[in-house]
């Protein structure tokens, strides 16, 4: 059996897993390792599945994501996005469309110590949505603003995808994350300029409220302290060099847990939720990176990476022209496969192409989020769109696709802009 054989079997295989139902990690582990006994033998196969597991579960690099995964459930658990929005509506909610662009601004700021989209979504959901329908905002456009704010948890740091980037294409985390702090300031104001747009061509959809008085905006003001402290904790001590991206993880976890405590949020029986919640999270993600690490092998064995470098390389595109084409067939991956899952299966063989055609792999990282970022809020599956549907049953998958599609412009004028202004990634490193 010739090579490409076997990595069309090895692909078919994994399809035929994902279409089954089985957990996206089991299906590139079973495919991976299928594929790479077929080739090099059963003995080698189960080796490999075993050195794998035991590498990445001891791995101390590693180390960081459940520690940022950790962060952000205190955080949640703290009740710092709830306080991070009552300071946004105090401050701005009595302009028209004030509300929404304080939700986005609460979405962008509990990113800042969450680092998950899913999470940041199905927070800001039970914390901001009620309270825009209560004041009349159009239910579609409120959950749609919300799921377009949701997505800036990738790209603001700490981000865990920006990690699994980082790990698997072997590139400073910390550098990555700096690099997504101005690109994710600018998806934060574009998102709430087109909330202002809307709310000018459209003011029935949002109506204004009343405003707040001065001692009710210093109130707010005083209490997103702690949101502030643990993103110049975790951000500044990186960019500082004060301690490393996996430390930084440590610290932030730690300082979230005490301001939970200090607040009497977190006593010793919600502690341990938080602990359990965090563990089933990435548990999840360890077993995406184990599953896409052995279907690594199974592409380097066919020598798949090495064969689509020689062919892009020889079609007649400039280096641009190349990262088109792959752009696009990751806005079209996006729209139906989870982020994790297309980061872990696809990036392997198409980082090699972007060194390959000259592109700094610190930018790519940064275009490569905001491709990602996409496909969490793009029909048919974007997964901020399903999980805001699974809270809010009320306001249907059509009404909230409608109501981020202004959003979802926005993310293509932004991702355009990243492409053609390197300087926007790059100028904090």
């Amino acid at each position: 059996m010739n090579n490409p054989v076997a990595t069309g079997l090895g692909f078919g295989l994994l399809f035929v897993l994902l279409m089954l139902r089985v957990p996206v990690g089991f299906c590139m582990a079973i495919a991976g390792a299928a594929g790479f006994g077929w080739i090099v033998g059963a003995g080698p196969a189960l080796n490999l599945m075993g050195q794998v597991t035991f590498n990445t579960l001891t791995s101390y690099e590693f180390s960081v994501i459940p520690m940022f995964i950790l962060m952000g459930v205190f955080a949640a658990r703290g009740d710092l996005s709830r306080e991070l929005f009552q300071c946004a509506r105090a401050w701005i909610g009595h302009v028209t469309g004030g509300l929404g662009v304080a939700s986005v601004l609460a979405a962008g700021g509990f990113a800042a110590i969450n680092g998950s989209s899913i999470a940041t979504a199905s927070t800001m959901t039970r914390v901001a949505l009620p309270e825009m329908e209560q004041s009349g905002y159009n239910g579609g456009l409120a959950a749609g603003l919300i799921a377009a704010g949701g997505t800036l948890g990738i790209m603001i740091p700490p981000s865990a995808v920006f990690a699994l980037y980082g790990f698997i294409t072997e590139q400073d985390i910390g550098k990555l994350f700096i690099a997504g702090i101005i690109p994710g300031a600018l998806g934060m104001a574009m998102y709430a300029g087109v909330i202002m747009l809307i709310a000018w061509r459209r003011p029935h959809l949002m109506v204004r409220q009343p405003k707040a008085s001065r001692a009710e905006r210093w109130s707010a003001l005083r209490k997103v302290w702690a949101v502030l402290m643990l993103f110049v904790l975790v951000i500044g001590g990186i960019y500082a060099g004060v301690f490393t991206v996996t430390e930084a993880a440590g610290v932030g976890a730690g300082g979230a847990w005490l301001i939970g405590v200090v607040r009497r949020k977190l006593g010793l029986a919600a502690t341990f939720r938080c602990l359990a919640e965090a563990l089933r999270m990435s548990a999840s993600i360890f077993t995406l990176v184990i599953g896409a690490l052995i279907f690594g092998y199974f592409l380097t064995v066919t020598g798949t990476t090495t064969a689509l470098i020689r062919w892009l390389a020889e079609q007649p595109l400039p280096p641009l022209g190349v990262l088109s084409l792959i752009l696009l067939g990751y806005l079209v991956l996006g729209a139906v496969m989870d982020e994790l899952a297309m980061t872990l299966l696809t990036l392997p063989i198409v980082f090699p192409v972007i060194v390959s055609l000259g592109f700094d792999p610190i930018w790519f990282g940064v275009i490569y989020v905001m491709v990602v970022t996409l496909g969490m809020i793009t029909p048919p599956i974007g997964m901020n769109v399903f999980v805001i549907n699974s809270i809010a049953k009320h306001v249907s998958l059509r009404q909230i696709y409608v109501g981020v599609t202004p959003f979802i412009i926005s993310d293509l004028v932004r991702l355009v802009l990243l492409v053609a202004f390197p300087a926007l990634s790059l100028w904090l490193l």
